[in-house]
């Protein structure tokens, strides 16, 4: 990443959020992202978690029944999160030392969410 690049989050986030809930079914948080173009949501019920494709993936892999299996069940809990000034080096090192794709943008409250993919489009 060019050093002397001074964007911040929030000119990359992805905004509007989405959300669901940490009862609904996998599924359902499989057609959210599917309907939406995006790869992770943010668990409004969950305390600082997000269900990402990775995770259902991993479910669909063991065998999991998607209509049965929740959001609670395979979300990742404890969500390192960045606020909206913070510059984008300062992200992509965030998300090489977590080994994450995904950071929730929050200022009082989740304002959007920045990806890899967001990273990248932004080099492009």
């Amino acid at each position: 990443m060019d050093l002397n690049d001074r964007t911040r989050v929030s000119e990359v986030m992805s905004t509007p959020l989405e959300t669901i809930g940490a009862n609904e079914p996998l599924r359902e948080a499989a057609r959210r992202m599917s309907d939406s173009d995006i790869s992770a949501l943010v668990v409004t019920t969950g305390g600082g978690c997000i269900v990402t494709q990775s995770d259902i993936v991993g479910a669909v892999a063991e065998g999991e029944d998607t209509t049965e299996t929740t959001v609670r069940d395979v979300m990742t809990r404890n969500v390192e999160t960045v606020t909206p000034d913070l510059m984008m080096e300062e992200v992509a090192a965030m998300m090489t030392m977590y080994g994450v794709k995904h950071l929730p943008v929050v200022d009082d409250d989740y304002v959007g969410m920045v990806s890899s993919t967001d990273i990248a489009e932004h080099l492009s």
